[in-house]
């Protein structure tokens, strides 16, 4: 079973490759996932490596959480499980009363 992990304060111009070889020091990367700015396209300083199991995931955390890379301290743990969203819209808003004349 593979391990999700988190990969934080990663430099802006870090490439998925370059996660790919940082990676694969520690076992088999089954893949890469940097986010990025929806507007510029600029990575946001995170993403997430799979790796092919639990023992290589786990070698990963230990070898390279809080190493230098590119100037940061890499900062790699556990994936933590995206949380459930609802579908539709927003928040339910409203809740004031209706008023039938002016406040003032």
């Amino acid at each position: 079973m593979s391990l999700r992990l988190y990969v934080g304060n990663l430099p802006f111009t870090v490439t998925e490759q370059d996660l790919q070889g940082l990676f694969a020091s520690a076992g088999t990367v089954e893949s890469v996932t940097l986010v990025r700015d929806g507007v510029t396209g600029r990575a946001r300083g995170f993403g997430f490596v799979e790796m092919s199991n639990d023992e290589e995931g786990r070698k990963a955390i230990a070898d390279l959480n809080d190493r230098d890379f590119g100037g940061r301290n890499l900062t790699v743990n556990e994936a933590k499980p995206r949380p459930e969203r609802s579908g539709g819209f927003g928040g339910g808003g409203g809740g004031g009363r209706r008023r039938s004349e002016s406040r003032w």
